[in-house]
């Protein structure tokens, strides 16, 4: 079995719903976005051939998803009023609206099903909050 990984950043600012604690409230971090990908096999022909995926195609693709995120306020959708998105959006901030609780988790998740759908053989994502905190998600098999 054949593994490579890359990562990306980006910054980003959150608030836990439905949370106890410091991360109730508006913050930030510097995520960091750790992708592993697996193949039984190397490639067979052409620019490939003895490799799982080019590295530079595969850096381009997770960095491209990645900066989606970037300089961003991640709100779950439903967790502020409409009147509160309106007058954020008013003011100029960019919001990038998910379906989701903003967790580290989620997110890590939410990266594996989008590169999954973008074809890449995602094995594991990691998603940092902190750069000693970290949440996983592994693709099932």
């Amino acid at each position: 079995m054949y593994q490579l990984k890359t990562e990306a950043s980006f910054d980003g600012a959150h608030f836990l719903t439905d949370y106890n604690g410091k991360c109730e409230n508006l913050h930030g971090h510097r995520w960091r976005v750790v992708v592993y990908i697996r193949q039984a096999s190397l490639g067979t022909d052409g620019t490939e051939r003895d490799m799982v995926l080019d590295f530079g195609e595969f850096k381009r693709i997770v960095r491209e998803e990645v900066a989606r995120f970037d300089h961003m306020f991640l709100v779950e959708e439903g967790s502020l009023a409409p009147d509160t998105v309106a007058c954020l959006e008013r003011e100029g901030f960019t919001l990038r609206m998910l379906p989701f609780r903003t967790t580290a988790e989620n997110l890590a998740r939410n990266f594996a099903e989008v590169l999954l759908g973008r074809g890449l053989p995602v094995s594991r994502v990691d998603c940092y909050e902190t750069p000693l905190n970290c949440a996983t998600y592994l693709v099932d098999e």
